[in-house]
């Protein structure tokens, strides 16, 4: 009887854990607590998901949306205060960067006069921002397909993939630094265009702001590119499932990385950074392992715990 009383506190607190991460970016705004608090309680939701429920598939699912329900709080935040993140923005060091990459022009651009048209739309400029748009997919499909197909390597695939997120999303708080759309307003002598708004807005028409106010939420989380980086780690990690899909991973990859740039999104800088994260992820991670290992064996203990006597 004692064990039985004993699990049913564990799931009932573990139950209470999610049920306070869903909660947590809610009434983030509302509440006023600290952002490190919302966010270690949203970020705790995934563990406490595995604690009360035997692991499956449709756990991993779940505990994969839950980490990224965690994320986007941790993305969107820092503009919660508009106005004291224009305070801290940084804008000009990407552009002396990539001025030097591009040999004295921004590769933006040089992309944009070269490619772009003022009066109509591209088949290329179509395809450029439909890869960007699919990129909101395109992490989490690659998950599912190795959960598919290797489901034994879907758990370190998970933590590497969600540690780019979850890494990207810190430096947005530390050091928010502006696109080159949005150096754009700032800086006359930098005449970008964002190629992905205006072609929303000729597509979709009256929807767009409908749209784009769902996927949006922090102009100012440029640096490193988590579109690039996660794309990178993507098609990394689909390379040791399936030469083929490793292919299309990588095809996807370079193709969203000159979309970003031509598109106005990113600079080549940001896309370097985003690659230099993923590569630190993948090199470091597996050295972390016994550091991860005692964790995920103290997490399996109390989900044993809680699920004795049934």
């Amino acid at each position: 009887m004692l064990v039985v009383r004993l699990s049913s506190a564990i799931r009932a607190t573990a139950w209470a854990v999610v049920i306070a991460g869903v909660a947590a970016p809610l009434v983030r705004r509302r509440i006023g607590a600290p952002p490190v608090v919302t966010q270690t309680v949203a970020f705790a939701a995934p563990v406490g998901l595995c604690v009360a429920l035997r692991r499956s598939r449709g756990r991993d699912v779940a505990t994969c949306a839950l980490q990224m329900w965690a994320y986007v709080a941790a993305y969107k935040s820092p503009h919660d205060d508009a106005q004291a993140q224009a305070q801290r923005v940084l804008i000009d060091y990407p552009i002396t960067i990539d001025r030097v990459l591009g040999l004295g022009q921004l590769p933006t651009v040089r992309l944009q006069r070269a490619l772009a048209h003022d009066d109509r739309w591209t088949r290329l400029d179509g395809l450029l921002v439909w890869t960007h748009w699919s990129w909101f997919l395109v992490p989490h499909a690659s998950l599912a397909f190795i959960l598919w197909r290797r489901p034994e390597r879907f758990p370190a695939a998970a933590v590497m993939t969600y540690a780019v997120f979850n890494l990207g999303a810190s430096v947005y708080w530390v050091a928010p630094t502006a696109p080159p759309w949005y150096a754009a307003t700032e800086r006359p002598e930098v005449p970008v265009r964002r190629m992905m708004v205006e072609y929303g807005e000729y597509f979709w028409g009256e929807r767009w702001e409908t749209l784009y106010s769902a996927f949006g939420g922090n102009p100012l989380a440029a640096m490193p590119s988590l579109h690039f980086a996660t794309s990178v780690m993507a098609a990394a990690l689909l390379t040791r499932v399936s030469p083929l899909a490793g292919a299309v991973g990588t095809t996807y990859a370079v193709t969203i990385g000159f979309a970003l740039v031509y598109l106005g999104e990113h600079y080549v800088t940001d896309l370097l950074a985003g690659a230099a994260l993923s590569g630190a992820v993948w090199h470091w991670g597996p050295r972390a392992g016994k550091l991860l290992q005692g964790a995920a064996d103290a997490v399996a203990t109390l989900e044993e715990r809680a699920h004795e006597g049934r």
